[in-house]
């Protein structure tokens, strides 16, 4: 006999509750205000980028002086990574996320009145500090929602916010530059979270997974778990953790036998993409206005850039679904590696059609590879270690983006050629699909060993 209920006389892990059901209205809400949280990141990312030449001109500054504003912003992200990783493992991750999106808003909005750039500098530090909080915890929030078997797409779906924001916010801020002046930019990044705080605190709920491993109410969690259920159906089972989840958390789960390699050659390839983006997002805009692009057209180029590493993310989360996510990722880098190669040529040579080819195609394989190592970073590691795996992988990352925004001054100061600088950017791109391609021999590995341990006990 059918029923339209989910009876509560058996038990059932959570990810099969949610692999179980449809997509909800309440996973897309999830998923579409993460999206605008990363996508407000990616806003912050291209506005610095493109404030920079008017910054230069306003204080009477060179490319090395700018260096500090690029880094104090990435040495932010790392330590609020570092920090509100373990922290939403141990509290939650709607409070670490609600209360990061608070600290970036509003340090942006008190830097758009600095006096100078030493108070310009630390306010962007206490601003990446939020952003390092937020951006990891939307990605282990929208992770624990999605089911199994689409949770790659989802979660590059989701983080597609990035890439919009940063082409919206490279767009946006070339056209208002004149207009508002960096004071305007600023401030407009510091309102656009504030605005969006009421939506998360009323509209997002906390992880269904961390609250079952937490032992919370069990009124909390079966009111949360109704929001997942069709039309029709009201009760929900009785939601277990999964065996290999822990309630007691440690940064040690990321260096024990099962993970410890895994962990390594993550954040290496996290290390070497955000290196390669932030390299470009920091300093293309200056570069390009160094060879006769006018910051208009400079930001048309950047913003196909952000275009590719949205098609990108999509096509290949996509493909990791249905290929194996760590191959996926090393053929992309080794495609990106290629386009970066050509970028330079483009620039070098003035050629537009080439530039733009090249552009969109080093965020296909780069920006668009960097969103799916998210997405694969956020599977890889259990729901009682998420997200401290996820955030110190940024964390990792954003020591990357610290190295390429700080190089990338320093390689121009050397006056080397566009060509230059983009050559050696394709060593990092090839060091980081290397990093996946060792990843799924080692997964195939650990799959096969599985099978023959499987095949001994019958």
């Amino acid at each position: 006999m059918k029923t339209t209920d989910v009876h509560t006389s058996h038990s059932m892990e959570v990810q099969q509750f949610i692999d179980a059901q449809p997509l909800s209205r309440t996973q897309k809400l999830i998923i579409a205000l993460c999206f605008l949280v990363v996508a407000i990141d990616g806003f912050d990312t291209a506005a610095v980028g493109f404030i920079a030449p008017a910054l230069k001109e306003a204080w009477q500054l060179d490319a090395t002086h700018l260096a500090p504003l690029f880094g104090a912003g990435l040495f932010g992200l790392m330590t609020g990574a570092l920090i509100f990783g373990p922290l939403a493992d141990k509290i939650g991750r709607k409070p670490i996320l609600v209360g990061s999106v608070f600290v970036f808003g509003l340090a942006s909005l008190l830097s758009a009145f600095s006096p100078d750039m030493t108070t310009l500098v630390v306010l962007r530090f206490i601003t990446g500090i939020g952003l390092g909080g937020a951006m990891p915890n939307a990605i282990t929030l929208t992770s624990e929602y999605c089911p199994s078997a689409r949770r790659s797409t989802l979660v590059t779906l989701m983080f597609c916010g990035f890439t919009v924001g940063s082409a919206l916010g490279g767009i946006a801020s070339a056209q208002l530059l004149s207009v508002v002046d960096w004071h305007g930019i600023l401030a407009i990044g510091g309102v656009l979270p504030l605005l969006t705080l009421p939506f998360l605190i009323w509209l997002l709920p906390e992880s269904l997974r961390f609250m079952v491993l937490q032992n919370k109410p069990a009124s909390k969690i079966s009111a949360t778990a109704q929001r997942l259920l069709p039309a029709g159906q009201t009760q929900v089972p009785v939601l277990v953790a999964s065996n290999n989840e822990k309630a007691k958390v440690s940064v040690k789960e990321l260096f024990s036998k099962d993970y410890a390699v895994g962990t390594a050659l993550i954040w290496s390839a996290f290390f070497m993409s955000l290196l390669i983006i932030y390299l470009i997002s920091s300093w293309m805009p200056t570069l390009l206005k160094g060879v006769g692009f006018d910051l208009k057209n400079a930001s048309w180029i950047t913003s196909v850039f952000q275009i590719g590493g949205t098609v990108g993310a999509i096509v290949l989360g996509f493909l990791m679904d249905r290929m194996g996510a760590s191959k996926v990722l090393c053929a992309a880098y080794v495609l990106g590696a290629v386009f970066v190669v050509m970028v330079g040529q483009g620039i070098t040579s003035l050629n537009m059609a080439l530039l733009l080819i090249g552009m969109f195609g080093v965020g296909v394989g780069i920006s668009g590879s960097q969103v799916g190592a998210n997405a694969f970073s956020s599977a890889f590691y259990p729901t009682h270690c998420r997200a401290t795996g996820v955030s110190w992988a940024n964390a990792a990352g954003r020591s990357g983006s610290v190295v390429g925004s700080l190089v990338g001054g320093w390689l121009m100061q050397m006056h080397m050629s566009a060509a230059q600088i983009m050559g050696l950017l394709a060593i990092p791109a090839l060091l980081a699909a290397v990093a996946f391609f060792l990843i799924s021999r080692r997964m195939r590995g650990h799959d096969h060993n599985k099978g023959l341990q499987t095949a001994t006990v019958k």
